[in-house]
This record gives structure tokens, sequence and C-alpha cells, in this order.
């Protein structure tokens, strides 16, 4: 009976923690939504409550780790559960570096906005990819919520569809800055937004691994996984 009790209170106190993370996630989600919106509007108003957000997104991660540490000394979890606590740990620092990424870009629609010189549609060059990694996200939560491994599985092959925005965007910034030098300063800019867009489908790759760790107890980190091979590669 006591080990019963015990039992039931570290998944009691485990449900706290993923609804805590869950919590996280939705916040990050707002503040890169947000963060899209500043960089479109130019609004620095709201750019700056973006970034004001992230301390709220960082207390909670400190929060969230100090838990899951104690929940670990407290309850000493073994196998299965002690590897749903350190994914869960895991994903709570890849949600901490979302926000980070956000706020990344809000300070860039700051500079934009201070400089007011638009040389190139700035938010057109970047909507695509921006829409990709916010799906990529809200899936990955999903995926976390509800542990699904399929759903998660299939959201490490759309990392690829991510890269492959980054790289074309790249390309065409570059092009832009050769053929006129005045296009430079913002699209660099833009540039380093594409690059924290594109990191935060990285990130939600790895909400996506660490759900099928959980699940399966594979690590799939740095693996094909998901990922088809082209018939005929160039």
């Amino acid at each position: 009976m006591p080990f019963e009790h015990s039992s039931k209170q570290y998944d009691l106190d485990l449900e706290g923690i993923r609804s805590k993370v869950l919590l996280m996630g939705g916040l990050v989600e707002s503040q890169f939504q947000d963060a899209m919106t500043c960089f479109r509007t130019g609004n620095a108003e709201r750019a700056e409550q973006v970034i004001k957000a992230d301390e709220n997104v960082n207390r909670l991660e400190v929060t969230l780790d100090d838990t899951c540490s104690h929940l670990i000394v407290r309850r000493q979890p073994a196998a299965n559960d002690l590897r749903t606590v350190m994914a869960t740990i895991k994903v709570i620092t890849d949600l901490e570096r979302i926000g980070d990424e956000a706020t990344k870009i809000a300070r860039a629609a700051t500079t934009i906005q201070e400089r007011g010189v638009a040389t190139i549609n700035h938010y057109e060059t970047v909507r695509m990819i921006a829409t990709s990694a916010g799906d990529m996200l809200h899936d990955a939560l999903d995926a976390f919520a509800r542990l699904d491994e399929k759903q998660a599985g299939r959201l490490i092959a759309r990392d690829e569809v991510i890269d492959h925005e980054f790289r074309s965007i790249m390309r065409n910034l570059i092009t832009f800055m050769m053929e006129d030098p005045r296009t430079i300063s913002a699209a660099l800019d833009t540039l380093w937004v594409a690059k924290a867009i594109e990191r935060i489908g990285d990130h939600a790759k790895n909400i996506a691994e660490y759900v099928i760790y959980v699940v399966e107890g594979k690590d799939i980190r740095h693996t094909h996984y998901g990922v088809a091979k082209p018939d005929n590669p160039a």
C-alpha cells in the first residue's frame, strides 16, 4: 500500500509538471506569433512586450527545472519514469530557447523600424518559413501533450522542409545584397530573423524526438529517423 500511494503521488507530481510545461509552451508559442506580428507591422511597443515576456519564460524554466530535480530526489524514479522526467527537462530547455529566438525576432523588428527605409519586403521573405515553423511548434506541443509518437515521427521529417526554405531565403537575400548594396542592412536583419525561425523549427523537432524517447525508449537524435532518402540523389 505505501508503494501504491507513492506511485500515485509520483503520477500526480509528474502530471503537474507536464501541465506547467504545456503552459510554458503556450507562452513561447504566443511569443513567437507576436514577434512575427511585430516584424510585419514594425510595432516597437509590442516588440518590447515580446522581449519583456521572455522574463516569464525564463522564470518558468528555472522553476520547472527545480521542480523536476526535487521530483527525482524525492521519488527516485527508475527506468521509464526517470526517462520521462529527463525528457521533460530537455523539453523545458528547448522551450526556453524558442523564447530566446522569438526575442531576437522582436529586436530585429525594432531595428528595422528605427532604420525607417524598407529596401526589401522583409516580412514576405520569411512569411512561409514562419508559418511552417509555427505549425511545427504547435504540433510538437500537441504530440508532447498526448505522447503521440506517430505524430512526433511525422514532425521530424518536416524539419527538412524548413531547412530547405531557409537555404532558399539565404540565397535570395545574398542575391539582393550583391545586386543592390543599399539592401545589405535590411537583408542581414531579415537573414537573422530567418535563422531564428529555422532554429525554432530545430527546437520543435527536438521536442518531437523527446516524445519518441519517452514512448519507445529510443534515442533518435542525430539519426535519419523519419527522413526519407531521395530516389535519385543529386
